[in-house]
């Protein structure tokens, strides 16, 4: 695969594949909560369905703090000499916390048991949004530490190997999970969420054990360290920091509203089988990796980022349309090509922002840099997941009740209106992109750009060029 030739002399691949095993329970962790335990607690545990979604959103809530907790990494004071193992291994704890509470928290919520129903909410509250702090705090610090670790000229590739080991846990998430709980019982899930708890403690102690080289000199407490404030006025001075955050939110936007509505569009409209829908599901995610494989490819070969990014919002256009287009012409095979095509253009596109966000940091900030990246990926996300869902039943509810007119009374509506504004986001994102486009390359900007260490950045947070 293009990325395979990710390891260097500085990081080898045992342990380079080693690091990304903490993308591995990243992973398990997201289909465990988004995939099995939505179906399971609306279905056989009976939980109100708009409390599930409270619920599954609350892991949103700690992506904000991605920017702050990079931060923190970045600047960590301790006489161990560690500035990311720290954070890593307290996202792990944080994590693992969060999945022993919950088996226990479900089964109050589910009823069976004589105690007030509202313990389980509280504690199934409480178990979401630990999950979602602590798998936050490790994506981002981990993608930390590989930057520190791996050569600039070998990001791309790493960054392909990290999201193929992303894709490749939630993959093997959800066959593990399916097998397991094949016949359901409530006994088999606290085991599945217990067994979950115990892989993140695995994967992550081996994805960090003696990956972080001790230096007491940089974690020492009598080092200049820039406050949050400081650096993130440093970060937001560097050139074109609030172009790319836009077009990175802009862009998740368009790629991520149809994520929970391309198996229904293909079962209701499509008329679909479940089997089918699911095979689907597998072309999407061969395309991701398909894009990702493409990125690391050019990048290595010196291609512009943000060109290649746009050239993967282009391709979703194309992508887009042929969703739309596969209803009207009742082609199976227009929507397959269409959904592989959504797949690889979001993984080029994540792929390339990804990739700049770590060649646009600073020295002393990549921590920020990523946590940044992070906090706008995922709250743009989660984001553009509710409202995909909202816009969609609530056309779908006027045209099939005919407050849209007599031509627009189809099921279909719901998800073409949908999908049109994925297209205008695109838009929208190509027209963020096209500045980036035209000025020399990031990595170029950082070539030719004058070192700064930490102490530098904080006694002249506003000195950086422009």
């Amino acid at each position: 695969m293009p990325f395979a030739d990710a390891a260097t002399e500085q990081l080898p691949l045992p342990r380079l594949l080693r690091l990304s095993l903490f993308q591995v329970s990243v992973g398990l962790a997201v289909v465990l909560l988004i995939g099995t335990l939505n179906r399971v607690m609306i279905v056989e545990l009976g939980v109100p369905a708009w409390l599930v979604a409270v619920m599954i959103s609350l892991p949103l809530v700690a992506a904000p703090f991605r920017a702050f907790i990079g931060h923190r990494s970045d600047t960590h004071r301790s006489v161990l000499g560690w500035r990311r193992v720290p954070y890593l291994w307290m996202g792990t704890l944080i994590q693992f916390g969060g999945f022993a509470i919950l088996p226990f928290a479900l089964i109050v919520l589910s009823g069976d048991t004589t105690g007030p129903i509202l313990y389980g909410q509280a504690g199934a509250a409480l178990a979401f949004l630990m999950v979602g702090a602590g798998l936050h705090t490790t994506q981002t610090v981990g993608l930390a530490l590989a930057t520190d670790l791996a050569p600039p000229e070998s990001h791309p590739k790493v960054v392909a190997l990290l999201c193929m080991m992303l894709l490749l846990g939630m993959v093997a998430g959800a066959l593990t999970f399916g097998a397991a709980l094949r016949p359901f019982s409530e006994f088999r899930l606290i085991q599945v969420i217990q067994a979950t708890a115990l892989a993140t403690i695995v994967l992550n102690t081996v994805a960090l054990w003696k990956q972080e080289a001790r230096n007491p000199a940089l974690t020492a407490r009598d080092r200049a360290q820039p406050t949050f404030q400081e650096a993130w006025a440093a970060f937001t001075q560097t050139r074109d920091a609030k172009r790319r955050l836009v077009a990175l939110g802009l862009g998740t936007i368009a790629f991520s509203m149809q994520d929970i509505l391309l198996e229904p569009y293909g079962g209701q409209i499509l008329h679909l089988t479940v089997s089918t829908t699911t095979t689907l599901s597998a072309l999407l995610a061969a395309g991701g990796l398909s894009g990702f494989g493409l990125a690391a490819y050019l990048l290595g070969r010196g291609t512009d980022t943000y060109r290649l990014a746009a050239f993967g919002t282009l391709t979703g256009l194309l992508a887009f349309s042929a969703v739309i287009f596969a209803a009207p012409l009742d082609s199976l095979l227009l929507f397959a090509i269409g959904t592989a095509l959504i797949g690889f253009s979001a993984g080029l596109f994540g792929h390339c922002t990804l990739t700049a966000a770590m060649g646009s940091a600073v020295p002393g900030q990549i921590g920020l840099a990523l946590g940044v990246w992070g906090a706008v990926q995922a709250s743009a996300a989660g984001t553009a997941v509710a409202a995909g869902g909202l816009i969609r039943d609530g056309v779908s509810y006027l045209a099939v009740h005919g407050f849209l007119g007599q031509g627009l009374e189809a099921a279909q509506v719901g998800y073409s209106f949908v999908y049109h504004i994925e297209i205008a986001m695109l838009f929208a994102t190509l027209v963020a992109i096209g500045p980036l486009v035209r000025r020399p390359s990031v990595e170029g900007r950082r070539q030719t750009s004058p070192e700064y260490d930490l102490g530098e950045i904080a006694s002249h947070p506003l000195s950086l060029p422009r």
